[in-house]
């Protein structure tokens, strides 16, 4: 009888346990699918996002000591590049827009890019492009092409009004957790891979490659010190990101003076 109760009790208490972590999946999942839910019935009303930069956004007063403008544009990966510190001659504005697809970021580029007249534009987009491979793979192959086209339009669009373009490699993904493997693929990194390959064609005088996906990369994901979430990086990695740049962009202007002075 007492072995009865014992078993009864663990039994009940593992029934609890389960109903609680069923809850919590729930909540998780609910929560997950609310978000997902916003987005899209915000895609619906602003396809291209042009609303996130009104014109109030544009640049009043530029520093005297500025000599170049330098737009980020693309993606969350863009939105979130912090301005490199300490760096003399340089504004800085921020175009990134998250969740937003290659397609998206070349749809929005006469208005959120050309009224700030940028001497460099710094392009980080892909991602949102790729991880759509998990849920149609049937169109991986349309999707890789689209996504290859897109970007080659931007960097283009972008040389057409007379930039520089910096042209940052995707970044590397970072661990995907057990709630989004169901919408996971490893083709999504092999997509990555290529699609970085491909960048490296568009390599020109005024197309300068900055190689973030090595910088930020080990054994195929990013560094675990670097990792915010399965498609982000933290601080940290922008900081090593930054290092780099800001190595581009002090070339770039002592190259621009040497020209000057020739």
């Amino acid at each position: 009888m007492h072995k009865q109760k014992r078993l009864f009790r663990l039994t009940l208490l593992l029934c609890l346990v389960a109903l609680l972590v069923s809850l919590c999946l729930n909540a998780l999942l609910f929560h997950q699918a609310k978000r997902y839910y916003l987005q899209l019935n915000q895609t619906n009303l602003d396809p291209l996002g042009l609303s996130t930069y009104s014109a109030d956004s544009l640049p009043q007063d530029v520093p005297a000591t500025s000599t170049a403008t330098v737009v980020f544009l693309g993606d969350s990966r863009a939105e979130m590049w912090s301005t490199p510190a300490k760096l003399k001659g340089f504004s800085f504005f921020n175009r990134g827009i998250n969740t937003q697809t290659s397609a998206q970021v070349l749809g929005r580029f006469d208005k959120h890019v050309v009224p700030l007249r940028p001497n460099i534009i710094v392009v980080q987009v892909g991602i949102n492009d790729l991880k759509a491979i998990a849920l149609f793979p049937e169109q991986k192959a349309a999707i890789i092409t689209n996504c290859k086209a897109n970007i080659q339009q931007i960097v283009e669009r972008s040389l057409n009004t007379g930039v520089t373009v910096i042209l940052t490699t995707i970044f590397p993904i970072g661990p995907v957790p057990l709630t989004r493997q169901p919408f996971w693929s490893a083709d999504i990194a092999q997509a990555v891979m290529e699609v970085n390959a491909y960048l490296y064609s568009l390599k020109a005088r005024d197309v300068l490659i900055l190689d973030a996906y090595s910088l930020l990369a080990q054994n195929g994901q990013v560094q675990s010190n670097y990792v915010r979430d399965t498609l982000h990086i933290n601080e940290k990695g922008y900081q090593a990101l930054n290092q780099e740049l800001t190595h581009v962009l002090s070339t770039w202007l002592t190259d621009k003076s040497l020209k000057k002075k020739s």
